[in-house]
């Protein structure tokens, strides 16, 4: 794990200067360490081994450091430490939105707002609380309070903010599905936990184009008799047509009134909200995280990790059905600015959004990986349009980030960047591995384990190892774990997702490699690793590689094992459009990987196909494609309702017939 091995320089893109370094909230946080507690540690690695091997005081430490504000008792830390079970700060109660407005100024907004369809908001603190607390009191007239569930249909706007701190406030759990995401899948979420009350958009607008979704939720009102009150929020086409679903309110009645803040202290593993998993090929799975682990988490994530500081602005572009938006939001208690960004990144031009950054005064940015990725494949060059002056920070997330796509942003974004690729799971609302302001940026791989994170690489016998690729772990228990899922009332669930391999020891499901001297680089998901001839790969690798050509814009691999014939390994390639996969492009291909990536993982056969399939949050669907090309039907393999482009998986249907007709080898399409 992190250690004080020096790394090479070769491949440093940035590493902080002596201001950046003193300034961090990082280096404040040692240095009280240090004054207060009697802890003093050198650097980096350090200090991360002192806070997975003292975990008690750790997280009282931040506690301390960032003053939280509760009843009763915070000893112990920890009750209960076994996982799963664990149990944090038994004796505590907080409230997580109370947090939120510790840090109200009249010098910056706390909300800034894109849309495309309304002009640029700024909302400021003063009216975010106002706001808030009418929202809380209409609640609990409505018969709302600690332990209802309310959801959310609602796109990336203020009012969705408002709803959430509205909820937190009182101790209501809150639930939110994008509206991009079909009626069935929403509903495969919502049935679970049998919302009270329904915040919904009647449309939206995307990519210049406006969606009616009055359909969709009266078919939601339809299958969920639990909800007693629905909550309209105007949408583009809200004056072209009536709206007559049931018990509705329009969004201005429900923050009317005038009402005192009145923040409920909870126990601190009072459920916060209510995230799901994919769901792609089952039920998605409903975790449940608590108002106290999440509030020391994102403290800890957004200000010592990310290195956000008050007054600083925050975007991270992300759907209200990702958990990126919950970080966003989480990103108010340290008394930052957040910016919702409601649109497509490259409406009404390719580089609107980097103009936005640039006007807004982004100081950190937040992205999948994807959005880097497709802006380098279509030559943008950001900082010919915007100087990006006040951007200091760019976090990358979603998939790993290729040694090329770190190239870009330092060639053409901007050269003295802190980049940082980070990796960690709607499961923790967190990430495991992340940035330190104070390491440098080293391309291709990710900065550090996060603290109080006891990450690993564990071998298959259980061991960790140090440069070598093994199954992420986690050897203890963290805040922000999941308390448990919903309708999971003995927890199997819970155990099977992340606790059968290695009992008491948290298996994530990826693929990663530790380097000597704290570094990390994920190599694709576990349960879709590639194995030719006994050697091991992840698909991570083979995509880096082969996206590296300028040809190439998005690709897939499986490895199809058949009881008694031979493997079969297909690359599917999405190109540049006009470009076809003729026998040199294929042939490069096929050398790009066995050059730079493996000999003994070089393709059976590459083949172009017009899209890659993509869960609503724009993960490869690499299991659900292997599993229809080794003969399962459409309907077993994915929910339609559940991805970005459910008619990819057309190709792969036909593909998987001529596989079963013909054999692997026989194959010619």
């Amino acid at each position: 794990m992190p250690s004080t091995t020096t790394p090479s320089t070769s491949d440093v893109l940035w590493t902080p200067g002596p201001e950046q370094l003193q300034s961090s909230r990082l280096v404040q946080y040692q240095g009280w360490l240090a004054q207060e507690k009697g802890v003093t540690t050198h650097d980096y690695a350090g200090l991360w081994r002192w806070s997975v091997e003292h975990l008690d005081e750790f997280w009282q430490s931040i506690w301390s450091y960032f003053d939280i504000q509760a009843d009763g008792e915070r000893e112990p830390a920890l009750g209960q430490r076994s996982m799963p079970g664990a149990e944090w700060f038994p004796k505590a109660r907080v409230n997580f939105a109370e947090h939120v407005f510790r840090h109200a100024t009249s010098q910056q907004p706390a909300v800034i707002a894109r849309s495309e369809d309304v002009p640029l908001q700024h909302i400021a603190w003063n009216e975010l609380e106002r706001a808030t607390a009418a929202l809380a009191a209409t609640l609990r007239g409505w018969g709302v309070g600690p332990g209802d569930h309310v959801a959310s249909y609602m796109p990336n706007r203020p009012e969705t903010v408002i709803a959430f701190l509205a909820c937190a406030s009182i101790g209501a759990v809150w639930s939110s599905c994008a509206p991009d995401m079909g009626a069935p899948v929403v509903l495969d979420r919502l049935r679970q936990i049998e919302p009270k009350v329904l915040f919904a958009v009647d449309s939206y607008r995307y990519n210049g184009k406006p969606y009616d979704r009055t359909r969709e939720v009266a078919q939601l009102l339809a299958e969920l008799p639990s909800v007693e009150h629905v909550v309209q929020v105007d949408g583009p086409l809200a004056q072209e047509r009536a709206v007559d679903w049931r018990q509705r309110t329009g969004w201005q009645a429900t923050v009317a009134r005038d009402a005192s803040p009145r923040y409920e202290r909870l126990p601190f593993s009072h459920p916060l909200w209510i995230l799901y998993s994919s769901g792609t090929t089952g039920l998605p799975k409903a975790m449940v995280h608590g108002h106290g682990g999440i509030l020391l988490t994102h403290l800890k994530e957004m200000a010592l990790h990310n290195d956000l500081r008050p007054g600083d602005r925050l975007l991270f572009l992300g759907s209200t059905g990702w958990v990126v938006w919950n970080l966003l939001v989480g990103a108010l208690v340290t008394g930052a600015s957040i910016v919702l960004y409601d649109g497509h990144p490259s409406w009404p031009c390719s580089d609107t959004l980097w103009q936005f950054i640039d006007e807004q005064e982004v100081a950190v940015f937040g992205t999948g990986a994807a959005v880097l990725i497709a802006h380098k494949k279509d030559g943008l060059r950001p900082r010919d349009h915007a100087p990006l002056r006040k951007l200091r920070t760019i976090l990358s997330t979603g998939s790993p980030l290729p040694v090329d796509a770190f190239e870009w942003v330092y060639r053409d974004v901007k050269p003295d960047i802190w980049l940082a690729s980070v990796s960690g799971g709607t499961d923790i609302a967190d990430c495991f591995v992340a940035c330190a302001p104070t390491l440098p940026v080293h391309a291709g791989e990710i900065q550090c384990a996060e603290l109080g994170v006891a990450a690993y690489a564990f071998n298959e016998q259980g061991q960790a190892v140090i440069d070598e690729v093994g199954e992420l772990v986690i050897t203890q228990p963290m805040p922000s774990m999941p308390l448990y899922f919903w309708n999971d009332p003995d927890g199997r669930r819970y155990r099977e997702s992340y606790f059968e391999v290695y009992p008491g020891v948290w298996r994530h499901g990826d693929w990663i490699r530790f380097t000597p001297y704290g570094s990390s680089v994920i190599y694709g998901r576990s349960d879709s690793t590639i194995n030719r001839y006994g050697i091991r790969i992840g698909t991570a690798e083979i995509y880096r590689v082969v996206e590296e050509l300028p040809e190439v814009l998005d690709s897939l691999v499986v490895d199809l094992e058949y009881l008694g014939r031979p493997t079969f390994m297909p690359l599917f390639v999405v190109l540049q459009p006009g470009v076809a996969l003729d026998t040199s492009l294929t042939e490069r291909i096929r050398q790009q990987i066995r050059t730079k990536a493996s000999g003994r993982h070089v393709p059976d056969a590459v083949v172009q196909v017009s899209e890659i399939p993509r869960t609503l949050s724009g993960k490869k669907m690499e299991v659900p494609v292997r599993k229809l090309l080794l003969g399962a039907s459409l309907s077993q393999v994915a929910s339609p309702d559940a991805m970005q482009n459910p008619h990819s998986l057309d190709f792969f249907a036909t593909y998987a017939k001529a596989l079963n007709l013909g054999g692997p080898g026989g194959t010619a399409l």
